[in-house]
């Protein structure tokens, strides 16, 4: 006997009020689907399923309303973790963003792109003594130190080698961001950050170790954030310890506010950057801080959609596609919620049914949606899953021996291959078997 179909959400919005409240995403009667010029359609003809897309139009508007917002008042860097792809970076630093990275390889793909190392900070709560030496030897514009430890390390490597490193201390102002668990960083059940009570001491140590220039302070409370309030308590903290330091003799001259603006993935507003501007001016305007930001999701996030196809529909209840969450982790992860739209016109316009959209994966989390309201979709039916250009292709992974899924870039009615379908004997190039196995 089939599985009961399960009670639609209510709450959830239609596939028309979805395309509605994206500006660049269109549908018409033959076309299907359209991003920017470009029917999604006709990628999927000619690159298959999964695959991403990226709308570079959306990313330039976005970053050029965020640098309005914050005109005359902060630096963005880029957070490089939410979309690393070359030509996004390379859009990025065109319209005047720096980077913000976590890694030795995002530090080298930031520079792959073009982007120069006086305007790259780097952030993290790990980095390795080999990540330290390649910072100081790139002379980066600023290093965000988490720990009293870290800050021991970094004079160790640099002092020797008469280099002067200009450091932030992150501190963890203990504010939680009012989001998903697992995104929030500034509690103090966080690994993130120097605790507020210790970020005094670690400040004057830092001031007194050699190969150290200690400019200011850092801090980041979470991602996904929608509403300011969480950023005025950090921000109102983190002016606090402006003024203890200065008091002490000690110089402060920048402050790193972090990133964590959300979107709206749902029918939720999205959050808003005159808002971040407006906490930023009431907590730090009289200060003469250099300010930065460190925004990743809210530039890319709506700019990108997994493309996939209906492989079958299972007892009328589970909508199986292509893709999984080898391709987009976050619902798995992070119970997301993502919008699901199809491609053909006349599918999105069908009669609706509830519906549990699941991937092929051999797990029970390898699933897009449940109890989705959603037009009826027959095997071969193609869809979009929206707002996926953040954490999306970036986590992605080869489990279940599925390649990576290649990407295109759309800009107004152009569209290119930005990468290759991974190639399954590339899944095992690196492997070797040992003689002694036979």
């Amino acid at each position: 006997m089939a599985a009961p179909a399960p009670a639609a959400l209510e709450d959830d919005p239609t596939v028309a009020a979805l395309i509605a409240a994206r500006p660049l995403l269109s549908l018409h009667a033959l076309d299907g689907l359209v991003l920017e010029q470009v029917p999604l359609s006709r990628i999927a003809e000619v690159l298959g399923t999964p695959a991403w897309v990226y709308s570079a139009g959306i990313m330039r508007a976005r970053l050029a309303a965020l640098q309005a917002a914050l005109a005359g008042l902060a630096q963005v860097h880029y957070a490089v973790k939410a979309n690393d792809h070359l030509a996004v970076l390379r859009l990025m630093a065109a319209g005047g963003a720096g980077a913000d990275v976590v890694s030795e390889g995002e530090l080298r793909r930031a520079r792959a792109a073009g982007i120069p190392a006086g305007d790259i900070v780097f952030s993290g709560v790990g980095k390795t003594a080999r990540e330290l030496r390649l910072a100081i030897a790139e002379d980066i514009f600023q290093l965000n130190v988490e720990s009293a430890e870290e800050l021991e390390m970094v004079s160790a490597i640099a002092a020797p080698l008469g280099r002067t490193v200009r450091v932030a201390l992150r501190i963890n102002p203990d504010v939680d961001a009012g989001t998903h668990a697992k995104i929030t960083t500034g509690t103090a059940r966080d690994k993130f950050g120097i605790p507020f009570a210790e970020a005094p001491a670690a400040y004057a140590r830092a001031a007194a170790l050699p190969g150290v220039e200690p400019v200011g302070l850092a801090l980041h409370i979470g991602s996904q954030i929608l509403s300011t309030a969480p950023y005025r308590a950090a921000f109102a903290r983190a002016a606090e310890l402006v003024r203890a330091l200065r008091a002490q003799g000690l110089p402060v001259r920048r402050m790193d506010c972090g990133g964590g603006l959300g979107i709206g993935y749902r029918d939720e507003a999205g959050a808003s950057p005159a808002a971040l501007a407006g906490a930023m001016r009431a907590a730090f305007g009289g200060l003469g801080l250099e300010l930065m930001v460190e925004p990743g999701r809210w530039l890319v996030g709506p700019a990108g959609v997994l493309l996939a196809e209906v492989v079958l529909v299972k007892g009328g209840r589970f909508v199986v596609l292509d893709a999984a969450m080898t391709d987009l982790v976050r619902p798995a992860m992070y119970d997301a919620w993502h919008g699901i739209v199809p491609l053909a016109g006349r599918d999105a316009v069908a009669p609706a049914a509830a519906v549990d959209v699941v991937g092929p994966v051999c797990e029970s989390a390898d699933t897009f949606a449940r109890a989705r309201d959603l037009p009826r979709l027959s095997p071969g039916a193609r869809v979009a899953v929206l707002d996926a250009g953040a954490y999306g292709a970036v986590m992605s992974s080869t489990y279940n021996a599925r390649p990576l899924a290649p990407i295109a870039l759309v800009d107004g009615d152009r569209w290119a291959v930005i990468r290759d379908r991974q190639p399954h004997a590339e899944l095992w190039a690196g492997e070797h078997v040992p003689d002694f196995i036979g």
